[in-house]
Order: C-alpha cells, then sequence, then structure tokens
C-alpha cells in the first residue's frame, strides 16, 4: 500500500477520534449558555448546574430546575442528573430525577421509567423529547387515582433559537375518585412558534382531543365530543403588525337522553403594533421580577414598584396610541332550548404624535360594539337561571325580542349604550 494512503487514512481517524471532544466541548458551552438565556429570560424559572465533568467520549453534570409561583413566591427545587453521550455531530443527554420518577417508595410506572433526553448538533438544533410509559398514581388519603396509557412529548429548537416546534401524543388519561370520574381520549398538541422580535413571537398550532367523559357520583354523566383549541398568529404590514386568532370549537355534547352542538368561540386581535406590544410585555416581566425579588416593605421598594408601575402604563397608552383591534367575533353556543349568540369588539384608533403627547387615558377613545342573544325558553326551563338574569331584564339590559332575550350594546367617549340606557364608565384605563 502506497504511504501516503496510510498516512491520509491515519489523519482521518485522528481526526474522527478528535471528533468527540470538540463535540463535547461545544455541547457544554451551548449548555451553560442556553440555561443562562432562560435564567435572564424569566424570574419564574432558574435552572443550575453543578459539577460538570467532560470527557472524550462523554460527560456527567447535576443540577437543579427552581420554579417560582408567581402568585404566592413559594418556590420549588428539582434536582437531576444527567449522562452525555459525545457523537461526530452532537451529543445526547440523558436525564434523571435525583429521587427516581416515583416518589418514597412506590412504583408509579410498573417497572418501566420514563426517559427524558435531550438530542443538540454543533449547528445549534436540539430536540427534548419524553417517552412517558403507562403510569398508575393512587391517593391514599383522597382516594383519587391518575392513570395514563403514556405518551410522547417532544420540543424540537433551530435557528440559534429563533424557532420551535412542539409535538404531544398522549392516548388516554383518567382521573378517578369517590365523587367524579374524567377520561380524556386521544390528545393531540401541535405547535409552531418563531421569534419576531423582542417579546414577540408568531406562529400556529392546535390542541386536539377526541372526547372528554365525565361521570359524577351525584348526577347524570356527559361526553364532550372533538375538543379543540387552534391558534395562529402572523406579522403584517412588514413585520411592523401583528394579526392573532384563537378558535375554541366543541363539535357536540351527549348525555344519557341527547345530543346537542356544536359549541364555538373566536377570540380575534389585529392590527397590534409590535415594538409596543413587546415593550408592554417587558414591562409586565420587569415589574413580575421585582415583586418576586423583593419582600421587605422598605420605601426603596415602594418606590421601585412606583416606577414600574409607570412603566406598564405608559407602555400601554403606547400600544393604544397604535391603534388596536379586540374581541370575540363569533360565540356559538347551542343548548337543548336554542342557540345562545353574540359578539364583541373594542377597538382604539391610530393616533397621530401630536394627539399621542396629549393623550392622557387609555379609554378616553375606545370605542366598542357588543350583541349578545338568547332564547327565552332557556330562561323559563332553568329557575336559577332565570333568577340570574332578573335583575338585567328590569334594569333594561336584557330585552325581549320574540322569543329570544337580546341585549345591544354600543361605547364612546366614555359612554355605554345597552338597549338604549347609558351608562357613564368611569375611566379605569
Amino acid at each position: 500500500m502506497n504511504a501516503k494512503w496510510i498516512i491520509a487514512g491515519a489523519g482521518v481517524l485522528a481526526v474522527a477520534g478528535g471528533l468527540p471532544w470538540v463535540v463535547g466541548y461545544v455541547t457544554e458551552q451551548q449548555w451553560h449558555q442556553a440555561t443562562a438565556e432562560v435564567n435572564s429570560a424569566q424570574p419564574f424559572l432558574r435552572m443550575e448546574t453543578d459539577n460538570y465533568q467532560r470527557g472524550i467520549l462523554g460527560a456527567q453534570f447535576s443540577g437543579s430546575v427552581n420554579l417560582t409561583n408567581p402568585e404566592t413566591g413559594e418556590a420549588q427545587r428539582l434536582a437531576y442528573r444527567a449522562n452525555v453521550t459525545h457523537g461526530v455531530t452532537g451529543s445526547l443527554m440523558d436525564f434523571q430525577p435525583e429521587d427516581g420518577w416515583s416518589a418514597d417508595d412506590t412504583d408509579w410506572f410498573s417497572g418501566e421509567e420514563p426517559r427524558l433526553t435531550l438530542e443538540t448538533r454543533l449547528w445549534g438544533t436540539a430536540v427534548l423529547e419524553l417517552e412517558a410509559p403507562q403510569m398508575t398514581l393512587t391517593d391514599p388519603d383522597s382516594g383519587e387515582t391518575l392513570a395514563s396509557s403514556g405518551g410522547l412529548a417532544r420540543i424540537e429548537i433551530s435557528g440559534a433559537g429563533s424557532q420551535a416546534d412542539a409535538l404531544m401524543v398522549w392516548p388516554a388519561v383518567t382521573l378517578s375518585g369517590p365523587d367524579l370520574d374524567i377520561q380524556v381520549s386521544d390528545l393531540r398538541l401541535e405547535q409552531t412558534m418563531s421569534h419576531l422580535t423582542g417579546e414577540v413571537w408568531t406562529g400556529s398550532g392546535e390542541i386536539v382531543v377526541e372526547s372528554v367523559a365525565v361521570t359524577p357520583a351525584a348526577e347524570a354523566p356527559f361526553t364532550l365530543r372533538e375538543i379543540s383549541i387552534r391558534n395562529r398568529s402572523e406579522p403584517v404590514s412588514d413585520g411592523e403588525r401583528l394579526d392573532s386568532r384563537m378558535t375554541f370549537e366543541v363539535a357536540g355534547v351527549s348525555t344519557v337522553d341527547e345530543s346537542y352542538g356544536p359549541q364555538r368561540l373566536v377570540f380575534a386581535l389585529s392590527g397590534l403594533e409590535v415594538a409596543a406590544w413587546s415593550g408592554l410585555t417587558e414591562s409586565l416581566s420587569s415589574m413580575q421580577a421585582l415583586a418576586l425579588s423583593q419582600t421587605s416593605g422598605s420605601p426603596q421598594q415602594f418606590e421601585q414598584q412606583m416606577a414600574a408601575m409607570q412603566q406598564v402604563n405608559a407602555a400601554l397608552r403606547e400600544l393604544a396610541a397604535a391603534g388596536f383591534s379586540v374581541g370575540f367575533p363569533e360565540l356559538t353556543i347551542t343548548t337543548p332550548e336554542g342557540v345562545i349568540e353574540g359578539s364583541a369588539r373594542i377597538a382604539h384608533p391610530e393616533l397621530a404624535a401630536d394627539q399621542k403627547d396629549k393623550m392622557l387615558m387609555v379609554m378616553q377613545q375606545l370605542s366598542g360594539e357588543m350583541d349578545f342573544s338568547l332564547p327565552l325558553a332557556l330562561a323559563e326551563e332553568y329557575p336559577e337561571f332565570q333568577l340570574q338574569l332578573a335583575p338585567l331584564i328590569k334594569q333594561g339590559l336584557l330585552v325581549q325580542q320574540g322569543e329570544r332575550l337580546v341585549l345591544d350594546a354600543n361605547m364612546k367617549d366614555l359612554m355605554l349604550d345597552v338597549n338604549g340606557v347609558e351608562i357613564p364608565l368611569s375611566p379605569l384605563l
């Protein structure tokens, strides 16, 4: 064999043998960078890494995930350990809870265990995947049992963190207790997200559930069929504005005696200025972080909280001054007595520069309209519901038109007109 081919072959082997070391080095840097970005992006979840021991073909490290309740400030710590395998183009991290997947001496998974992995690539792609086996969890105090058929959850991140695709498939989940049984069948989630700018993301997705069967111990059972939540957010006007739409649907409701449907609610937002929306979300995040980091009632804390609130108010006025429209263009609720229908919309006009300077309140130039109607038979069928509607009917907020109760409202200049009844509005914003 020619000597030059021997030398070339030895060189290739040397490079191939050294690649896992390079991959391991890059993987460690990527992990530390990713955890730092997660910690700086929000105040509710903090990741810590301890004792990262990197070798040529693999690595080991431990750490914790610290979750903070935004309402109470209570923190919970979940410790883990990870084994890392280095390849030629990427690494595979296998995570295990420090105290195991099951609590105490119980076995929730009948000998099998979930598998949580993170697969990374040198070019910045990462796939986080959870494979869960069949599970049964029983609370001895309440007698409730949570059972799952097992399933898959997967998130793929690419484009240096600017693109995310999520998938979750769960065939069955059952919650059984002394008072209530709930069975969820064929849950599927798909979501695609793209980073636009600042705190603003766009994308589309859906959550679909084949059925939810509810069996109360003391009442008649019922089933919700073909439940779906679909969303879409997209940039318009060369990325300067944002339109968003979310649709909730239930194809049918079934009881022992009858079936009826569909149920549908559409929420829409249009013309939202991206820069102003990003500024508002950033100021809200800062205010939440300030609330979590401070526990004393010192004057300095009060001043910081007031300054954060002023930033939120300024961002809200900036968002309104740019103009927007929000509401639900469609509401349909089908009952055995008839269909409940409605729609509502609130808008703020876009203001010129000199008008923005004079703007003191958001509500001053808000306008809107709402229509709502329900069958009279529905109120007559249920006396308790009729008692709740009685004050609205007496005040003229609901009027009878044929076989329906109707509400027709308009808002302008801090005045709400409902079926001809004028109600002054307080400037809350």
